[in-house]
């Protein structure tokens, strides 16, 4: 079979999204009971039932939990009857989605259950993601997220790329679109605050808290049984920086482009685009790599800077995105989602709905 003769790849879709109302601290429940309210609420938005879904992935961090294989329990929010085909990733909840799609794209399942979540709240989580960073000459000076996020905005001021009160109004215009998010963390104005890390004030970054999410993915005509208007998935892909923070422009994000290269994303414009900037600079250094002009329509929902659960903020960009498209708020849409220190991993996916 020559390769102009091979069938076309299925055509897959997220038909459905539902997440947590975000919180600072969720201690009344464990991370199966914050769970089972989304995953219940997710599949009564497809009329599905667990016995219906082929295949079921998981985002995490064993690291926020405290212990290992945590996610194990929260298989308990799924249901242990009757037996399906579970996998899980230890990254955020949108790299799981990307394994349940090319599950689905093999035709091994029809419908996949995808979920993500993470309680920031019980430990400092600026302490704990410094375990991400190189264990031999970086991790024991113990440079925590937000100090090496403030590395990063002042490369972009000396750079001439951006300023605190450009990066203060940055903030300011996701926070008030959050006011129209009832998951929101924070909604409204918030005011810039004390510095945390200069130049970084308190409104640059992201809050702590506790959430999840899920959405369910579906392929060709399945999806559309289950949805009015699927949101498509017509490219994803990611892409992953060196290690090392010296290595690196910080000022720049190759592999975020290289990623909206390969999911098509530049092959024709956007209306939406959902992007996992847990701090202020980090939405400048995304907007250029990814060649979103004025004209886009950036994090409606509020962003990370609105509500940033740990391993679930990069599933809920990708939901936000789909639920647009599905409201018939969007035509083509573009989500991302990062992982690491300073945007070092990032995913892209574009997601387009049936022409209206």
């Amino acid at each position: 079979m020559t390769r102009a003769d091979a069938p076309a790849p299925r055509e897959i879709a997220v038909v459905a999204f539902a997440q947590t109302a975000h919180r600072r601290a969720d201690e009344e429940h464990s991370e199966a009971e914050m769970l089972l309210p989304v995953l219940h609420e997710v599949l009564e938005r497809t009329g599905l039932k667990t016995s219906d879904i082929g295949f079921t992935c998981s985002g995490s961090s064993d690291y926020l939990a405290g212990r290992a294989f945590s996610f194990t329990l929260a298989l308990d929010g799924v249901g242990a009857w009757p037996p399906i085909s579970e996998s899980h990733v230890e990254m955020d909840g949108a790299w799981a989605l990307y394994e349940a799609w090319t599950k689905l794209l093999t035709g091994d399942a029809d419908t996949a259950l995808v979920y993500s979540y993470g309680k920031s709240s019980p430990g400092s989580v600026r302490d704990v993601l410094t375990r991400q960073l190189d264990p031999y000459y970086v991790a024991p000076l113990w440079p925590d997220a937000v100090a090496l996020a403030a590395l990063q905005a002042q490369a972009l001021i000396d750079a001439g790329e951006t300023d605190e009160p450009a990066l203060a109004a940055l903030a300011a215009r996701n926070r008030a679109s959050a006011a129209a998010n009832p998951h929101a963390q924070l909604r409204g104005s918030v005011p810039q605050g004390e510095y945390v890390v200069r130049p970084l004030r308190t409104g640059d970054c992201p809050p702590v808290g506790d959430g999840g999410a899920a959405v369910i993915l579906a392929a060709g005509d399945r999806a559309r049984e289950l949805c009015p208007r699927p949101a498509w998935i017509r490219g994803i892909d990611h892409r992953v920086e060196a290690h090392a923070l010296g290595l690196r422009e910080l000022t720049d994000s190759p592999s975020a482009r290289l990623a909206a290269e390969r999911a098509g994303a530049f092959e024709r414009p956007v209306d939406t685009a959902e992007l996992h900037a847990p701090f202020s600079a980090q939405e400048v250094v995304l907007r250029k790599a990814l060649r979103l002009g004025d004209e886009v329509c950036v994090n409606p929902s509020g962003g990370a800077l609105a509500a940033n659960p740990v391993m679930a903020a990069g599933l809920i960009r990708i939901g936000e995105a789909a639920a647009r498209i599905a409201r018939g708020e969007s035509d083509r849409a573009l989500a991302h989602a990062t992982s690491g220190p300073c945007l070092q991993q990032n995913l892209v996916a574009v997601l387009e709905g049936d022409p209206r």
